[in-house]
């Protein structure tokens, strides 16, 4: 019989002062199984692919690391490292070591006893920014509204699911993965279990606003369409304000015999309405905008180098790897 192997995925970005540590804390876990560490380095800004290497020569467990050839976000790293992956359970971690290495066993029992797909972290007490707090909820009730997630499933980046569902997962192949989306619609057996989360010890968060209303979008115009839904019943609605405006002035009119001025009422209502009408044609235009991209190939990700601390080779630029997307890998 074959060992069973855990997997655990972490994507790295400016996590040079964390990584060690958090590789460090991994291997001095015992997981009664087989273990490999997966790190995609998301093209950090600072010295994280030399820690990286480093730690390719020095750590006593089977490592990868797969670098890629630009920043593509967090949740495209991840599909990276789950293309990688060979484990029967495959866990994904953040690189600051708000996620205890420790609490991995409680997500792998869950898993196992309950028969379960995926097993999401559900943190106590939650070590963020209060801005990032606000930001994750409002994520997650976006999703809860807009795609088919279980209420009260919180969704973390710190989960166990098994392969599986991960390779189901592999089969999405555009530019704008959605983890947790791309769960929802595969399955509904998904659970969570409380887990510790430590605070961050190097004081700041690669999380930002920025990347924070991409993940909104993601959410809003790549796993529903009820935005459009929602656009076609605001315009009923404002079209039926209209009409019991136009009702109301000319009744006006053969009852008062006048038609008072109204200018200012008139400017606001056109702008109202106006903007509506924009709101709504830029919506339609981002659905069609993305449609276009991924229809042209935009690329997941594409991998620049990989090294292994079983093979300790590198892809050069010569090597068929280099240059490809990780659809094609």
């Amino acid at each position: 019989m074959t060992r069973t192997l855990l997997s655990i995925v972490v994507p790295v970005y400016n996590g040079a002062d964390t990584i060690v540590e958090l590789v460090e804390a991994i291997t001095q876990q015992s997981f009664g199984m087989g273990l490999e560490l997966i790190l995609v380095n998301d093209a950090s800004k600072d010295d994280s692919q030399d820690v990286c290497e480093r730690l390719l020569r020095t750590t006593t467990v089977p490592l990868t690391l797969i670098t890629h050839s630009r920043n593509f976000g967090e949740h495209n790293a991840v599909m990276t490292g789950l293309r990688h992956a060979k484990g029967d359970y495959i866990v994904t971690m953040d690189d600051d070591l708000q996620n205890p290495p420790s609490e991995v066993l409680k997500l792998i029992d869950k898993l196992r006893t309950e028969n379960l797909d995926i097993v999401y972290g559900q943190f106590l007490i939650k070590r963020h920014a209060n801005w990032r707090n606000v930001g994750s909820k409002s994520a997650n009730l976006i999703a809860e509204w807009l795609t088919e997630k279980p209420r009260g499933v919180y969704m973390s980046t710190f989960r166990c699911m098994t392969r599986f569902l991960a390779t189901q997962i592999l089969s999405y192949c555009g530019p704008y993965p959605f983890i947790d989306g791309l769960v929802f619609q595969i399955t509904d057996r998904i659970g969570s279990v409380e887990v510790m989360h430590l605070p961050n010890k190097t004081g700041r968060t690669n999380y930002t606003l920025r990347k924070l209303v991409n993940l909104w979008l993601t959410i809003l115009i790549n796993f529903s369409t009820r935005p459009l839904q929602l656009s076609i019943s605001l315009g009923l609605i404002m079209a039926t304000i209209g009409a019991f405006g136009a009702i109301y002035v000319v009744v006006n009119y053969f009852v008062e015999q006048s038609v008072s001025t109204g200018w200012t009422s008139i400017v606001v209502l056109m702008l109202v309405f106006t903007g509506t009408q924009l709101i709504i044609l830029g919506l339609m235009g981002e659905y069609v905008g993305r449609m276009f991209i991924h229809v042209g190939g935009r690329p997941q990700a594409i991998v620049r180098s990989m090294s292994s601390t079983l093979t300790t080779r590198q892809v050069a630029e010569s090597s068929p790897l280099h240059g490809r997307t990780t659809n094609e890998i």
